[in-house]
């Protein structure tokens, strides 16, 4: 079957790839530095939580609204559903008229009106977050304690690639200085983690992560 390790394969002459047995670019796996990614649907924003009013968050308000009003107009985008960041980006998406997906830890309060949906997970903060990383292409990092930081991390290791938000502190920032290579979180190089320094660019590189053909050791 022309294995390529640890899972992955090349099968028939038309070079369709799969991961144990799944194909890949139909359901959306990628990973080892050759796969390409399918066009993409779900973007998840993680980040800090807390009130609106207060600071870190107040002071990254401007830019979570602008962030989910970018990422509105053009994909699904989810959140924890709650206040902080995951408030703001929502308040955003619904400004644009997009839709935005909040899934919640169980008992969870704070909830933002600024929903589409919500599901109710039942599972606690650390299992709701790996539902999120789960279900998106794509998760972009805005400050964030460490909750943010084990989104991170689950994030990199179901292969799905992180754009940090660089400038909005918390884990975000702080989890750049152990990059290796400056994009990867260990040397299996399952995906990137890649920086951004404005909305804009955040958008560009989840766009060019959509392009049909692109590979992980050439998206920089």
């Amino acid at each position: 079957m022309g294995e390529n390790g640890k899972g992955w394969e090349t099968m028939g002459q038309d070079g369709r790839i799969w991961y144990n047995g799944r194909e890949c670019e139909e359901m959306g796996d990628y990973g080892k530095g050759w796969e390409k990614m399918g066009k993409i649907k779900n973007v998840g924003v993680i980040g800090y939580s807390g009130s609106v009013d207060s600071e870190p968050v107040k002071s990254l308000s401007e830019i979570c609204i602008k962030l989910g009003e970018e990422i509105g107009k053009r994909w699904t985008v989810f959140t924890g559903g709650r206040d902080g960041v995951m408030e703001l980006v929502s308040k955003g998406v619904a400004n644009v008229g997009g839709a935005c997906i909040g899934i919640l830890p169980y008992n969870a309060g704070g909830v933002n009106e600024y929903n589409t949906y919500v599901i109710n997970t039942g599972l606690d903060f650390q299992m709701r977050s790996f539902i999120l990383v789960k279900s998106v292409d794509v998760v972009v990092s805005v400050g964030g304690e460490i909750g943010t930081g084990l989104e991170i991390l689950a994030a990199y290791a179901n292969m799905v690639p992180v754009i940090l938000l660089k400038g909005t502190g918390g884990w975000t920032d702080r989890i750049i200085n152990v990059l290796i290579d400056g994009k990867y979180l260990d040397n299996r190089r399952l995906a990137p983690v890649v920086q951004a320094e404005s909305v804009d660019e955040v958008v560009e590189r989840i766009e060019r992560m959509g392009q049909n053909g692109r590979e992980w050791g050439k998206m920089g």
